[in-house]
């Protein structure tokens, strides 16, 4: 089989490598696009070095832009593309634009369409990502669900049990195939700090750092956690210019940007990690280190459910209350079942041995 794997953006990284890893050793011919949607050279060196991922075969350069103009973009330019390769088969991961954008450009040019992480909601329209999941979702004949609970959100909006397949994460493949490596990257020495004696931080999506009201109460939360236990935040560069405007509280340290590597291994060190990010509830629930989620939902609440993470929406003392309580009385360590770092062999048996789009039911196709 002849399969384009497509990349857009830093966290896409991970969860393709798996599966392009997985279906090459099963003899498929697999070809990696990068559509450019996210792309910073020194990042992307950093990233594409730590995961052993190869350069992409095809490099679109869309660049940023408001969601209309960026999906647009990948739609113009991933069209020629597959009518040119011909692929039988088309994989997408996750829910940034690039992810909608091939997928509709498949579903209209034929061949078959997988979406890993399918299934995964948050239940709230106002995040660009949830539009991105359920649009995706619609058009692909493969819903690779990494949970149960996403599984059952697929069978509950009607999708055939032909379609949905529960494979694991492949955001956890990643992680236990590099974590000796990232505990030697000498991330915590760099930064002069020890394991369990820091808290970590992440800060980027729009909803929490585009709005000046909303950011400086979740830096006045921090800056009372941050008196209980040390930050330390890598600075997304989407928040870096808003963060230096409104000025960070004592206690939290700025840093500059981690390699996956390098994130890991500040992860497995921290005592505790406040996010808005899902790959890291994800990854801390495998790593069994307490989070602290902020937001107010999460489209992945079996790390609520069988995990270590705790939402704590954007509320200072609400932010507080749950840090000490989990600094105090930390959850003990909890994975699901199939988070095991064989999502992507899974995904592969299940790709490789689907039939074609010829011989399968198409999505449109109904019990």
């Amino acid at each position: 089989m002849r399969i384009i794997c497509v990349a857009g953006a830093r966290p896409n990284y991970m969860k393709i490598k798996p599966v392009m890893d997985a279906l090459e050793a099963r003899g498929a011919e697999v070809l990696l696009v990068h559509t450019g949607q996210h792309y910073d050279p020194a990042m992307n060196d950093v990233f594409f070095h730590d995961l052993g991922l190869r350069p992409p075969d095809r490099f679109l350069g869309v660049g940023s832009g408001s969601h209309a103009a960026q999906t647009g973009r990948v739609m113009t330019a991933f069209e020629p593309l597959v009518e040119e390769i011909a692929p039988d088969l088309v994989v997408v991961v996750g829910d940034v634009n690039s992810t909608l954008a091939c997928a509709l450009v498949t579903a209209k040019a034929g061949p078959l369409l997988a979406h890993v992480e399918a299934g995964l909601r948050s239940r709230d329209w106002s995040m660009p990502e949830e539009v991105n999941r359920v649009a995706t979702d619609r058009v692909s004949d493969y819903l690779l669900a990494p949970s149960d609970d996403a599984a059952d959100n697929l069978r509950a909006e009607g999708y055939r049990d032909d379609q949905i397949h529960v494979v694991g994460n492949v955001m956890i493949d990643t992680l236990f195939a590099n974590r000796e490596r990232a505990r030697q990257s000498g991330a915590l020495a760099e930064l002069g700090v020890s394991e369990g004696e820091y808290g970590l931080v992440t800060l980027h999506r729009p909803a929490n750092v585009d709005d000046p009201d909303i950011l400086a109460g979740l830096l006045k939360g921090l800056g009372e956690v941050a008196a209980h236990c040390p930050l330390v935040l890598p600075v997304h560069p989407r928040a870096a210019g808003k963060l230096h405007a409104l000025g960070v509280p004592g206690g939290i340290r700025l840093v500059p940007p981690a390699g996956y590597l390098d994130f890991i291994a500040l992860q497995a060190g921290a005592r505790i990690v406040l996010t808005d990010s899902g790959g890291v509830q994800e990854e801390t629930t495998a790593l069994g280190v307490p989070c602290v989620t902020l937001r107010d939902n999460t489209e992945r609440p079996i790390t609520v459910e069988q995990g270590t993470n705790v939402l704590a929406g954007r509320d200072p003392a609400r932010i507080l209350a749950t840090a000490v309580r989990l600094l105090d009385d930390p959850p003990p360590p909890r994975r699901p079942g199939l988070w095991d770092g064989k999502a992507g062999e899974r995904i592969a048996e299940v790709l490789l041995e689907g039939g074609t789009a010829g011989t399968r039911p198409r999505p449109t196709d109904h019990r």
